[in-house]
């Protein structure tokens, strides 16, 4: 039974417990949307939501506290300047689990992490469809000129 348990270990040492911590929730702030397991994701979100909470009121202590905690200076920067403020008005809450199913290798069940602000890049991806498209349409245009210029080589010599 899982009776006043605190959190999760996780089934990992301490040290192997916060490096975790520290890399999943990095990641979480950095493309704002994560896929991972859900025993993982239940433990990751409590972690980001009690830094974002502290993001919101910007002081040198809080500072510090959020650096304790993430290494990497370029997200508790993005962190105060940008998701602090996104979530200013919101009293918590700050995190969603998009369930996505069992996984193929070990049927873990694996969601998705996100900031509940996160818009998905539809626009995007349709950019990036039409860029293929038109690169395979002129690798195709390539490859006919090529055997076009062939054929000419050919009737060339036979002359």
């Amino acid at each position: 039974m899982k009776h006043k348990r605190g959190f999760n270990p996780l089934d990992r040492s301490s040290a192997h417990r916060k490096a975790l911590h520290r890399n999943m929730v990095t990641s979480l702030f950095r493309y704002e949307r994560i896929r991972t397991t859900k025993a993982k994701a239940l433990a990751i979100r409590r972690s980001a939501e009690k830094l974002i909470t502290r993001a919101k009121l910007d002081s040198v202590h809080n500072r510090r506290i959020v650096s304790a905690r993430l290494f990497d200076e370029g997200m508790v920067a993005k962190l105060f300047t940008d998701i602090a403020i996104r979530m200013k008005e919101r009293p918590g809450g700050y995190t969603r689990i998009i369930k996505l199913g069992a996984r193929a290798g070990d049927a873990a069940e694996v969601v998705i992490l996100e900031l509940v602000d996160y818009k998905l890049d539809t626009e995007g991806a349709s950019d990036k469809k039409s860029k293929k498209d038109a690169k395979a349409a002129k690798a195709k245009a390539a490859k006919e000129d090529k055997k076009k210029d062939k054929k000419a080589a050919e009737k060339a010599e036979a002359v």
